[in-house]
C-alpha cells in the first residue's frame, strides 16, 4: 500500500484565548482563521476533520515532493499572519478577543504512514497507528508555538536533509517518547518577519472638517463596549434598527473597518461599508457609508461611544450627506433632513428599551 500524508495545522495559544476572552468573538477569530487556512490548502489535501483549534489533513495514498510540502507549508504560514495583519489593523473592537487575537501563533505538524479508514454517519475518516503518532507530535518539547515539525519518516521519504535550511526555514533534530516508543523528528521555527505577506484593503478614516448634517446625543446604562457590540453586531440590529426590515452580513466574521452589510429597507437595498475617523479621548467611534440612499451622493453616519461611569455611556451619532446638485440639496432639506431625524430617534429610544429590557445575551 503507497503511503499518505498527514499535514496538522494548529492554532498555538487557542485554549488560553478562549478561556480569557470574549467567547463570541474569539469564536469568530478562530473561525475566520480555520477558514483561511482551508482556502491556503494548495495542494488538494483531503479535510478529514476540524478539531477546535486544528485542521487534520491528509492525502491518501500519495505524498508531496519536498518542494511542494514546503511551499504548502509556506503559503499557509503566510495567509495565516496576513489575515492576523489585517485583524489588527483593520480592529475597531477593543475587547480582548480581538485585541489579542495579534498573539496567535501557528504550528504545523507533518507526518507519513499507512492509513485505515472507517465510516462514521456517511463520513470517511483516517484512522490507524499514523494517525495516532501524527496527533502526539501536536505534544513535544519545542519550545516555541510558531515552528513547522516533519517527523523523520517523512522526512526520509521525500529525501529530505536533516538540517535543512532556507531563507524560512532552519531544521534542526528532536526526538520525544510516547509510552516508551522515541518519536524522531525535524523542526523548524518560523520568522514572520521573512514571510511575504499579502496586502490587504485598510480601512478608511474618513476627515470631515465641518459641522455634521444632523447630530444625536443619548445617555444608556451599558459599559462603553458593551453599547459598541450591541451597536455594530448585525445579529442585534434588527431590535432597534426602526426602519430596518432585514439586515445581510457575514456572520462568521467580527465587525472591522471595511466591513460590509446590506440593510433592506422599504424593498430596497442599501450597501454599507464600515469606516472610522479620528477618535477623541476615550472615545470609541464606529461608522458606516454608502452611496445607496437617493437623493444623497454619499451618506457617512458615525456612532461615537465614551464611558461616563463603570456602568453607562453616552452615545453620539452624526450624520453627513454629500448632494452634487441643487434638486438634491433641496430635497435633503425639505423631506429627507427630517425623515432622517424622525428614523433616528426612533431608533436610540428603541436601543435603550432593549439594552434596559437585557433582551442582548451577555449583555448587562
Amino acid at each position: 500500500m503507497a503511503k499518505s500524508l498527514l499535514f496538522i495545522p494548529d492554532i498555538s495559544g487557542f485554549t488560553k484565548f478562549v478561556q480569557t476572552t470574549e467567547a463570541e468573538h474569539s469564536q469568530h477569530v478562530i473561525a475566520e482563521l480555520l477558514e483561511v487556512l482551508i482556502e491556503a490548502n494548495t495542494q488538494q489535501l483531503q479535510l478529514a476533520e476540524v478539531e477546535g483549534d486544528a485542521l487534520f489533513f491528509y492525502k491518501e495514498g500519495q505524498v508531496l515532493s519536498q518542494e511542494k510540502l514546503l511551499a504548502q507549508i509556506e503559503t499557509m504560514y503566510t495567509a495565516f499572519y496576513s489575515h492576523l495583519k489585517l485583524l489588527e489593523k483593520n480592529r475597531i473592537c477593543p475587547c480582548l478577543a480581538c485585541s489579542s487575537a495579534v498573539n496567535l501563533e501557528l504550528k504545523i505538524v507533518a507526518h507519513v504512514g499507512d492509513l485505515q479508514f472507517i465510516e462514521v454517519q456517511n463520513n470517511r475518516k483516517p484512522f490507524g497507528e499514523s494517525v495516532i503518532k501524527a496527533h502526539r507530535l501536536l505534544k513535544n518539547s519545542v519550545e516555541s508555538d510558531n515552528y513547522v515539525l516533519l517527523s523523520s519518516d517523512l522526512a526520509s521519504e521525500i529525501h529530505m536533509p536533516l538540517d535543512y535550511k532556507s531563507s524560512l526555514f532552519r531544521f534542526r533534530e528532536s526526538v520525544n517518547t510516547y509510552d516508551n516508543q522515541p518519536i524522531h523528528y525535524i523542526f523548524s521555527e518560523i520568522a514572520v518577519e521573512n514571510l511575504k505577506l499579502q496586502p490587504f484593503q485598510q480601512g478608511q478614516l474618513i476627515t470631515l472638517l465641518r459641522s455634521p448634517n444632523l447630530e444625536f446625543e443619548r445617555a444608556y446604562p451599558i459599559r462603553y463596549e458593551e453599547l459598541l457590540e450591541v451597536i455594530t453586531n448585525y445579529k442585534y440590529r434588527h431590535l432597534w434598527a426602526e426602519s430596518a426590515d432585514e439586515i445581510h452580513y457575514n456572520e462568521k466574521e467580527v465587525t472591522r473597518l471595511d466591513s460590509e452589510h446590506m440593510c433592506v429597507i422599504g424593498g430596497k437595498h442599501f450597501n454599507f461599508k464600515v469606516v472610522s475617523k479620528l477618535p477623541k479621548a476615550n472615545e470609541i467611534v464606529y461608522g458606516e457609508y454608502t452611496t445607496s440612499p437617493p437623493p444623497v451622493d454619499a451618506l457617512y453616519q458615525f456612532f461615537s461611544i465614551k464611558p461616563i461611569s463603570e456602568h453607562s455611556s453616552k452615545l453620539t451619532v452624526e450624520l453627513f450627506w454629500e448632494a452634487n446638485s441643487i434638486f438634491k440639496k433641496i430635497m435633503l432639506g425639505l423631506l429627507v433632513k427630517r425623515a432622517f431625524r424622525k428614523n433616528i430617534n426612533t431608533s436610540l429610544d428603541k436601543l435603550h428599551e432593549v439594552i434596559v429590557a437585557g433582551i442582548i445575551p451577555g449583555i448587562a
